[in-house]
């Protein structure tokens, strides 16, 4: 319930204190009229800003299996923490119907409502979507052990019953995990 002008204001504070950046637009986006599109992505500062200290204890937990399970008890973590994925957003996805924009869109908000700040584009003429997500809250997890993005993409392949391919992730470097 901000007016524009608040808008700008806080979005220009954001950018004085380094939190986001400006970023290009991606993907098809058509021209409008008056103030020219400004895009935004939060910076490495924000994220760790947006961070706390259970990621290194999670990190140090998940080396600690490494080391006295084997890459193979990581895996296992990682493929049980893809179900738990599933079980959680399972239900949101059925509510959402057959349509995929529909269960993309399911998709975004239950995991904006988790945290990772999810959004969801078309690319090119509607030909395809894809699902953005702006925060990541295993990010520092993830930097170590990218088989919890693997596994994620899978399970968000099963959840909207369709081949997803993970283009980026914030862990990797991106400036936000996009899955097509």
């Amino acid at each position: 319930e901000l007016t524009a002008a608040a808008v700008r204001r806080h979005t220009a504070h954001l950018l004085e204190l380094g939190l986001i950046a400006d970023h290009g637009p991606t993907g098809t986006v058509a021209p409008r009229r008056g103030r020219p599109a400004r895009y935004f992505v939060a910076t490495d500062a924000a994220h760790a800003d947006l961070t706390d200290t259970s990621a290194e204890l999670a990190t140090q937990t998940l080396e600690f299996l490494r080391e006295v399970a084997g890459e193979d008890g990581v895996e296992r973590f990682a493929a049980w923490r893809a179900t738990e994925l599933e079980r959680r957003y399972g239900g949101v996805l059925q509510r959402a119907g057959d349509s995929p924009q529909e269960r993309v869109e399911a998709l975004a908000s239950a995991l904006s409502a988790d945290g990772y700040a999810a959004t969801v584009r078309q690319v090119g003429d509607g030909f395809a979507l894809q699902l953005c997500q702006g925060h990541c809250p295993v990010q520092p997890v993830a930097e170590e052990f990218p088989l919890l993005c693997e596994a994620e993409t899978q399970a968000f392949g099963r959840l909207l019953n369709i081949h997803v391919q993970r283009l980026a992730t914030l862990a990797g470097g991106g400036h936000v995990c996009t899955t097509h």
